[in-house]
């Protein structure tokens, strides 16, 4: 079974969005997390940002990989559950750690946090209403 055919297996709540929106939304946000996080990781890397600076963007970016691989790849929404939560909660840090240094960069988080906020009420009640099932 495909991984779309698993993921269209699953019990969703109604206002879940289609795949194809999804995609849309991670076509806008990847190009700001790849400006925003690159020059974080670049300015930890010349010695203009401390490491507890760069650590949250490090781990969000981890977190955020593997997303895709636990979820659709594990097929398995309880660690996806966890994963997506880590990812929300490195943004929640990320955003006051780098502000001080780059507000702009904490400002382009915003639509990331939002979306990463829809997609963690989306994914613990997908994994809410599958947790009888082999899919849960």
């Amino acid at each position: 079974m495909t991984f779309m055919e698993w993921y269209n297996t699953l019990s969703k709540p109604s206002w879940t969005p289609q795949p194809a929106t999804i995609g849309t939304i991670w076509q806008i946000l990847y190009p700001i997390i790849a400006l925003t996080f690159g020059w974080v990781f670049w300015h930890f890397a010349t010695g203009r940002l401390p490491w507890q600076v760069a650590l949250p963007f490090a781990l969000n970016l981890i977190t955020n990989l593997a997303f895709p691989l636990v979820h659709f790849g594990l097929k398995n929404n309880l660690l996806a559950s966890l994963d997506i939560l880590a990812v929300w909660t490195t943004l929640v840090w990320l955003i006051p750690a780098i502000w001080p240094y780059a507000r702009w960069i904490a400002i382009l988080q915003l639509p990331y946090l939002t979306w990463v906020s829809i997609a963690t009420v989306l994914q613990l009640l997908i994994t809410w209403m599958n947790r009888g099932g082999a899919s849960g």
